[in-house]
C-alpha cells in the first residue's frame, strides 16, 4: 500500500490519463480512478483514507461543481482540484471561497499534477502537526485551568476545548496518548466538582434561587423551547436519546450549509440516564416531584427503561399548561425504528402543522448499545474517533438528514438537545447490594448499597439529588469517570462482558454537558 498518499482522480477520460496514474503511482501515490462524479462522491463516502481529489470540471451526469459540493458535505476538509479547461472567473471565486483547494488548467502534465497534489498533501501534515503543537502548548494551560473551575461555564468552555482538539488531532500517537490522559484527569476533577456542588443546585432551584446555577434537564423546555414558540412560526423539538456534544458537531458539520446554528449547554441531571433524565426535560420537574405531583406517571425505579418513558407526552402536556402555553397545538412523536423514521421523513412537511412538535429520536442510543452487544459494530467502533465517524456516516444516509433538507426549506424553527450523553466504559468497580437493587451499570438504586468513593457517588439522601425515594434506607450509587459497576461474584466475567462499552447514567462531562442547539433555516 502507497504511503505518500491516496489520490481520488475523477475524469469521464480517465482512459487517456493511464500514463499520468502510472508516473503518479511510480512515485508511491495511490491513485483510485473513476469516469463521473456520482462513483467520486461513493468512493469519498467509503474509503476515509482519501488524502486529496482531482475532479475534472466537465462531466456528463453529475457534473463537476455538483461533485464538488457532495464531496464537501461528506468531508468539508478535504483538498480537491479541480481540472477545467479555462481559468474560468466562477473556479476562481470557488477557490476563493475556500471550496477549490486548487485548480488546473488542461491539458496538465504530470509533473503538474505532482507538485500540486505534494503540496496539498504536505499541508495536511503542517496542519495536524500544527494542532498537535498547539494542544502540547496549552497543556499546562489546561491544566491549570483544572485546578480552579469553580464555575459550570468553565467546564463548559473547557470540555468544548478538549473536544475540539480529540476531533482536530491527527494520528500524532504520542500527543494523542497526553490527551487521553488529560481527558481522563479532567473527568476525575469533574467528578469531585459535582459531587460538592450538585446538591446545591437542587436545594437552590427546590427554594427558588437557583440564579447562578446551571440549567438542568428539567429547564431546558421552560428556558429554550416555550420561549419560541408561536401561532406564526412552527417549532420542531428533538431529544435525540444519549447524543454527546462530538457527536452533534458532526451531525452540524453538515447541517450548516441548510441552517444558521447556535449552540449553547445545559447540564444533564443525574442519573444521566433516559427513566430520569428524558421524563424531567417533558415534565420540566425533578424527578422527585414527578413522582410527587404526577404518582401515576412515575412507575418506580425496578421497571424497564421502556415502561419507564411511556408517559412523556402526558408530562409533556402537564408542563405547557403549568407554564401557561398550553393554547398552542401540540403534536409528540417517538421514533424508534427505521420504519418509524421513514415514515416521518415522508411526513415531516405535515407536522409543521402543529405550533410544538416534540420529537424523540432513539437510533444514537440504540447504537451505543449495539456496540456493546455486537462484535462487528464493536469492529467498525474500536475508539472515540472511529465512534464518532460511525455516528456521521448513519446520518449523512439518515432519514434524519432527509428531515432536516426537507425542513431547511420550510419557514420553522428547530430546537435539538439530549437527555444525556455516554462513555466509553473501561474499569469495573467492585459493587454490593441486595437482591433488589437496580441492575443499570453506571447507577444503582437500592438498599446497603456500597461502593468505593473514588469510583463513585453515594446519594444516601435522595432528595438531596432531586430523586424520588419510597422506604427509609433507599439511596443510589453513581459511578464516576469512566467506571461501571460489577458485583464481586463472578467479577472477571462481567468486567470482560461489559468492559469497553458506551455507556450512561453515571457523572462524567461526556454524560453530563449536553449540546442546546437552537437553528433556522438560512432562506428564511
Amino acid at each position: 500500500m502507497s504511503t505518500a498518499g491516496h489520490i481520488l482522480w475523477a475524469d469521464d477520460e480517465i482512459d487517456l490519463l493511464r500514463s499520468h496514474v502510472l508516473f503518479l503511482e511510480n512515485r508511491g501515490y495511490q491513485v483510485t480512478c473513476v469516469a463521473n462524479g456520482s462513483d467520486a462522491v461513493d468512493v469519498v463516502a467509503l474509503q476515509k483514507d482519501v488524502d486529496v481529489v482531482l475532479l475534472d470540471e466537465q462531466m456528463p451526469g453529475m457534473g463537476g461543481l455538483e461533485t464538488l459540493k457532495s464531496i464537501k458535505h461528506t468531508r468539508p476538509d478535504l483538498p480537491v482540484i479541480m481540472v477545467t479547461k479555462s481559468e474560468e472567473e466562477h473556479l476562481m471565486d470557488e477557490a476563493l471561497g475556500g471550496q477549490i483547494s486548487d485548480y488546473l488548467t488542461k491539458p496538465v502534465n504530470p509533473s503538474q499534477i505532482l507538485l500540486t497534489c505534494k503540496r496539498l498533501l504536505e499541508r495536511i501534515e503542517i496542519r495536524n502537526a500544527r494542532i498537535s503543537q498547539d494542544y502540547m502548548h496549552r497543556f499546562n494551560a489546561i491544566s491549570a485551568t483544572l485546578s480552579h473551575c469553580t464555575e459550570i461555564d468553565e467546564w463548559f468552555n473547557l470540555y468544548q476545548e478538549l473536544v475540539h482538539y480529540d476531533r482536530e488531532m491527527g494520528n500524532d500517537e504520542g500527543a494523542r496518548q497526553v490527551l487521553t490522559d488529560q481527558y481522563k484527569e479532567a473527568n476525575r476533577v469533574f467528578g469531585r466538582f459535582i459531587e460538592d456542588q450538585y446538591p446545591n443546585w437542587i436545594s437552590a432551584y427546590q427554594s427558588d434561587s437557583n440564579e447562578h446555577n446551571p440549567i438542568l434537564s428539567h429547564e431546558v423546555i421552560p428556558h429554550w423551547v416555550i420561549p419560541q414558540m408561536t401561532v406564526d412560526r412552527p417549532l420542531i423539538f428533538f431529544v435525540i436519546d444519549c447524543m454527546r456534544y462530538d457527536q452533534w458537531l458532526e451531525f452540524e458539520s453538515l447541517l450548516l450549509p441548510l441552517f444558521s446554528i447556535q449552540t449553547e449547554f445545559s447540564l444533564g441531571i443525574l442519573p444521566t440516564a433516559t427513566p430520569y433524565a428524558r421524563n424531567s426535560i417533558f415534565s420540566g420537574l425533578l424527578p422527585n416531584e414527578i413522582a410527587r405531583y404526577h404518582p401515576t406517571l412515575w412507575q418506580g425505579e425496578s421497571e424497564d427503561e421502556h415502561s419507564l418513558n411511556r408517559y412523556e407526552e402526558p408530562l409533556l402536556n402537564a408542563c405547557l399548561k403549568r407554564f401557561n402555553a398550553d393554547s398552542f397545538s401540540i403534536r409528540y412523536s417517538k421514533l424508534i425504528g427505521k420504519e418509524d423514521g421513514r415514515r416521518f421523513a415522508q411526513d415531516v412537511s405535515h407536522y409543521l402543522r402543529a405550533d410544538l412538535n416534540a420529537i424523540v429520536i432513539n437510533f444514537v442510543d440504540i447504537l451505543a448499545h449495539s456496540r456493546a452487544d455486537s462484535d462487528v459494530i464493536r469492529e467498525l467502533a474500536p475508539d472515540e474517533q472511529a465512534y464518532r465517524a460511525l455516528t456521521r456516516t448513519w446520518f449523512k444516509h439518515s432519514w434524519l438528514y432527509q428531515s432536516f433538507q426537507t425542513l431547511a426549506k420550510k419557514d420553522c424553527t428547530i430546537i435539538i438537545t439530549t437527555d444525556h450523553g455516554a462513555i466509553r466504559s473501561l474499569h469495573g468497580a467492585k459493587v454490593l447490594g441486595d437482591r433488589n437493587t437496580s441492575t443499570a451499570l453506571r447507577y444503582k438504586f437500592g438498599r446497603k448499597l456500597v461502593a468505593d468513593s473514588r469510583h463513585a457517588i453515594t446519594v444516601k439522601d435522595p432528595q438531596s439529588y432531586g430523586l424520588p425515594s419510597k422506604n427509609s434506607g433507599d439511596s443510589f450509587i453513581i459511578a464516576k469517570e469512566d467506571y461501571y459497576f460489577v458485583y464481586p461474584t463472578n467479577y472477571n466475567h462481567y468486567r470482560n462482558r461489559f468492559n469497553d462499552t458506551m455507556q450512561h447514567g453515571g457523572v462524567s462531562m461526556e454524560e453530563m454537558i449536553l449540546p442546546v442547539v437552537t437553528m433556522r433555516p438560512r432562506r428564511s
